[in-house]
């Protein structure tokens, strides 16, 4: 009996691992394992996923190559047909969404650079000996020597001129006034000074000492008269430059070159005077980038009325004099994945959308937006990276840039008058008065010209009218004309 029993058990157990075989040959699917979630009746599936990975999609269900789990189908009834996401009310406070208006106001320059103070090298006076001498006397100054105008440098003996002073002297006692006219005509010609002339006209004597003195105030850069020395007409003896405005180089980054324009007025602050600051403009962007820096020279002119700025100081320099109308985001909102920039648009009821924008400068946290949005769309200022990912797992494509409208400013032109300073074939200089609508002080700053034929009859120094636009690149000349007044 008991040899009995164990046969019939052990077919038992044969019948049914065949049958259990054959059922799992006709499901497709091995013994044990979990079955595949069937989709949902009438429902389209638009693809499959792992729910720990949702970024990576498959075409067919299955087990997933990540983890040990069923794929999950993706119906198009979780889309809104391109409205976006939507997302429950009650949820929105929880993931920490905040709104925020797009907004148009004036967005000035973030531009911050270092700089050093330098000599100012159109205000330099070079002195020269007017004829051949000898230096009797030096006055004990040395290069860095601060000097005021007229400081006496050396006197210099002047043979040559004793005896063109003595025939003057002789034609006068002959009283030929027009020998006299000849004689004084020949000093001015061998080189002596106006002052000299008359002086010797109205002592009477012969004065072939003449003391050099320095034309105008400021440091002496180089000496080169020593006593006892023989000098040659036209040797240059000392070089001066001026203290009474200096330059300020500063270095600007090239990648933020562009907001950086000639006569926009700037500030500036010295480790050598804390808590106070330098209002100076700037004269001129070197065409020349530091190739080892990557950067960009804006040249600052300030002025040193008190001689406090000397050359070699560090200073940090604020760009931001000009400010101007765009249409403004929280930088914070902004999404940069790489290969374009998106926004998340906030949409009645609940829904979300993601728009693609460009953006421009960025200054004080916040952003400006040239194509892609238009003033008063409410987008997310945050949480939007969660609502982005669920808009691109949920399939929804991104409004394209060319849907936006592109970011104009609040007043189209803006009208202004001064005098041309230069002209070229793409832009002309001007100085003009204050425009109040920009608003501007008045300056001296580059215009593009919107059409070269714009500059045909205007020439350096003409009083004129204009019309210009601003635009991201700086502001552009449509109308140019002369004033009524020329």
């Amino acid at each position: 009996m008991t040899r009995r029993t164990l046969l019939l058990s052990m077919a038992a157990l044969i019948v049914a691992t065949g049958v259990g075989f054959g059922v799992g040959r006709m499901s497709g699917q091995p013994v044990g394992a979990a079955s595949t979630p069937a989709p949902a009746e009438g429902r389209k599936v638009l693809y499959w996923y792992d729910p720990m990975v949702p970024a990576q999609r498959f075409n067919k269900p299955g087990k997933s190559p990540f983890m040990d789990m069923q794929l999950v189908p993706k119906y198009a009834g979780d889309t809104l047909g391109g409205a976006g996401v939507q997302i429950d009310p009650a949820r929105v406070q929880s993931l920490g969404v905040r709104v925020a208006t797009v907004e148009r106001g004036a967005l000035a320059s973030g531009v911050t650079a270092s700089g050093v103070i330098d000599f100012n090298e159109r205000d330099v006076a070079i002195i020269q000996a007017r004829a051949a001498g000898f230096v009797q006397r030096v006055y004990g100054r040395a290069p860095g020597d601060i000097v005021g105008a007229g400081a006496p440098l050396a006197d210099v003996l002047v043979p040559e001129w004793a005896g063109a002073q003595g025939e003057f002297l002789a034609m006068r006692r002959v009283g030929d006034e027009a020998l006299t006219r000849a004689a004084r005509q020949r000093l001015q010609l061998l080189g002596m000074p106006p002052a000299l002339v008359r002086a010797v006209e109205r002592s009477g004597r012969v004065r072939n000492v003449v003391t050099i003195a320095t034309p105008t105030g400021g440091v002496i850069k180089t000496l080169s008269v020593r006593n006892g020395m023989t000098v040659a007409a036209g040797q240059t003896l000392a070089e001066v430059n001026g203290l009474a405005r200096v330059w300020l180089n500063a270095a600007v980054p090239e990648a933020m070159a562009g907001q950086v324009r000639s006569g926009e007025t700037v500030t500036a602050t010295l480790t050598a005077f804390p808590g106070q600051t330098f209002s100076g403009r700037v004269t001129a962007i070197l065409p020349q980038a530091q190739a080892d820096s990557r950067t960009l020279t804006a040249r600052i002119e300030l002025p040193n009325p008190a001689g406090r700025l000397r050359p070699g100081m560090y200073a940090s320099v604020q760009f931001g004099g000009l400010q101007q109308p765009a249409l403004l985001v929280p930088s914070e909102a902004v999404i940069r994945t790489g290969k374009r920039t998106l926004v998340m648009l906030a949409r009645p009821g609940g829904r979300y959308e993601p728009a693609e924008v460009s953006v421009g400068r960025e200054a004080g946290g916040r952003t400006e937006v040239l194509a892609g949005l238009s003033e008063g769309e409410k987008i997310v200022a945050s949480g939007q990276f969660l609502l982005d990912s669920e808009a691109s797992l949920s399939g929804v494509a991104a409004r394209p840039l060319a849907s936006g409208t592109l970011a104009a400013p609040a007043q189209s032109l803006f009208e202004g008058a001064g005098r041309v300073e230069q002209i070229k074939p793409d832009g002309v200089t001007i100085s003009h008065g204050p425009i109040p609508a920009v608003p501007w002080p008045a300056m001296t700053m580059q215009f593009k010209l919107a059409n070269p034929a714009l500059a045909k009859g205007i020439r350096a120094g003409d009083r004129v009218t204009f019309t210009f636009e601003q635009r991201p690149a700086g502001p552009v000349v449509r109308r140019l004309a002369h004033s009524a007044a020329r």
